[in-house]
């Protein structure tokens, strides 16, 4: 089993899908029962990895590597190759959690159709897991694209009144993006064979060519396959101005769909700047035009999002641009350019994964109730459903970054690396922080205090057992790393020292290297400068419960 986790971990729930579909549509309980069993399952089977990364979590390289280069298709240099370094680790656990809280959470809600909901939302499952886990970029766009037609399903038949517009406007835009990132993986692919004479689409191999594209060809090169890769990235993020999506997604989606979207789907675009545009254009993001774009873009973002959501009527769509503002900052501290911003976005992107999922499944579940999410329709919820107010003004803190909770550390985290590489960038994303206290607290006060004046609302029935048990681990993760970050800093300090030698624009990079001369997915230096970014150890000021 250790040899070969990830594989397992990964089509665990694809399994589960292909059981379903042998189960009679009209067997409803039944196709719940299995649809969950195997969600859990894809939790539990990825629970040992804990333990075994956290063993190996100093060690160079990726880990749990299975197959190789070129092993798949051969003519083409396409191979079947996984494995995972801190920060996909973090991802992976965060997408099977949420993937068996999502589950879970539909229980009541989906009814039509069952059967076909839940294979999908499988199918969907091991398309995000195998975006965090290829090693080979042809699997990796596999994966890429596998998960757009389960999300576009969910949201088009599962979804609200808008649902098919909503659907076809996710579908577009994630498409355009992907034509994009396949013409600059194909570039790069051509780049390396003019190079080393082998064609491989291996994402190991490729780091030690693609830096070289500004001296061998030309840095207007460079920077055109930089903005291939982000503009893929940025709309699956979705940063300002690619954002526009993402409301109409997610106000339309299921509930699950929603949490799975906010969760977990965004991450794969601020995932892939990290793991793609960041080694392979060391140059260009360095250059001050570029990096400056991505910097402006990310702070209109922060306070874009962040007005917007304030004058929401629709608790749905506050919470969706609420999305934008704070993914803002994660692109943020990816652009400050230092191992703090790296690792505090990072966090920050877990941290939202948590948050934000809980928020939709807050909305969910009054929605489930009331069929509507207007805030003007409630009013004194709190004496009403108690527990659920209670969860919900732990979540509401969560994600306006109280201290002692999960949101605090990341945002602090990313505001310190940005301040380091610009005091006037800091100061302008500050005001996202004061913005999200006000349109959460703001909604928290319309929605549970004062009196019931709805007539419609003094029976409404609070959390059950199955809707508590969805909330209490997003709860007790967000108060761990809140007064406690110290191991998801241990776990990120590795990768992110990697990646910080990486995109050092005084590194020269020498495509010669002889195998067994590198690590495994990073650029190799002629004379590497004596660098180390012990995360743990430098942000002590982040171990909140110290």
């Amino acid at each position: 089993m250790y040899n070969h986790i990830l594989s397992i971990i990964l089509f665990t729930p694809l399994v589960g899908g292909i059981v379903l579909m042998f189960i009679p549509g009209e067997k409803k309980c039944l196709i719940r029962w299995t649809a969950n069993i195997f969600a859990l399952l894809g939790f539990v089977v990825s629970l040992p990895l804990i333990p075994w990364f956290w063993a190996v979590k100093d060690a160079p390289g990726f880990q749990f590597v299975e197959g190789g280069p070129n092993n798949w298709i051969p003519t083409i240099g396409a191979g079947y190759a996984l494995g995972i370094d801190g920060i996909s680790f973090l991802l992976i656990m965060l997408t099977t959690l949420l993937g068996a809280i999502s589950v879970l959470s539909s229980w009541s809600a989906i009814d039509e159709r069952a059967k076909e909901y839940y294979a999908w939302f499988m199918v969907l499952q091991t398309g995000m897991l195998g975006v965090f886990m290829a090693l080979d970029f042809f699997l990796f766009f596999v994966f890429w694209e596998a998960m757009l037609v389960p999300m576009y399903l969910l949201i088009g038949i599962w979804g609200g009144p808008r649902r098919l517009y909503a659907a076809i406007k996710f579908f577009l835009y994630t498409l355009v993006g992907s034509v994009l990132m396949l013409l600059s993986i194909l570039f790069l692919y051509l780049f390396h064979h003019s190079q080393t004479g082998v064609y491989t689409f291996s994402i190991p191999e490729l780091y030690r060519t693609a830096p070289l594209i500004p001296q061998v060809i030309g840095m207007t090169a460079a920077v055109v396959l930089f903005f291939g890769f982000f503009l893929a990235f940025a709309i699956k993020v979705p940063m300002f101005p690619f954002h526009t999506w993402l409301p109409d997604a997610h106000v339309e989606a299921p509930t699950a769909g929603s949490v799975i979207l906010a969760g977990v789907l965004l991450k794969m675009g601020t995932y892939g700047l990290i793991r793609f545009s960041l080694p392979f254009f060391p140059a260009v993001v360095h250059d001050p035009k570029v990096r400056g774009i991505m910097v402006v873009l990310s702070i209109i973002g922060i306070i874009y999002g962040g007005l917007v959501s304030l004058v929401q009527k629709d608790m749905k769509k506050l919470v969706a641009y609420s999305s934008v503002s704070h993914l803002g900052f994660c692109t943020l501290g990816i652009f400050a350019l230092n191992g703090l911003g790296l690792a505090g976005s990072v966090l920050q992107q877990v941290n939202h994964g948590i948050s934000t999922g809980a928020l939709f499944l807050i909305v969910g579940i009054l929605y489930e109730r009331r069929h509507t999410r207007e805030i003007a329709e409630y009013g004194g919820i709190s004496s009403v459903m108690p527990v659920y107010a209670t969860i919900t003004l732990i979540m509401f803190l969560s994600s306006m970054g109280l201290p002692l909770l999960n949101g605090f550390v990341g945002e602090f985290t990313i505001l310190e690396a940005t301040f380091m590489a610009n005091r006037a960038w800091a100061a302008w994303a500050v005001p996202g922080v004061v913005l999200a206290a006000a349109y959460l607290l703001w909604l928290y006060q319309r929605v549970f205090f004062g009196k019931v004046e709805n007539p419609k609302n003094e029976k409404l029935k609070d959390l059950n057992a199955r809707e508590l048990a969805t909330f209490l681990p997003l709860v007790a993760l967000a108060l761990w790393i809140g007064l406690y970050p110290k191991p998801f800093f241990r776990i990120l300090d590795r990768p992110v020292a990697t990646l910080v030698e990486q995109i050092d624009p005084q590194r020269v990079w020498n495509v010669q290297t002889q195998p067994g001369q590198t690590q495994p997915g990073h650029a190799q230096p002629e004379q590497a400068p004596n660098q180390t970014v012990r995360l743990a150890e430098s942000t002590a000021t982040l171990e909140v419960g110290k």
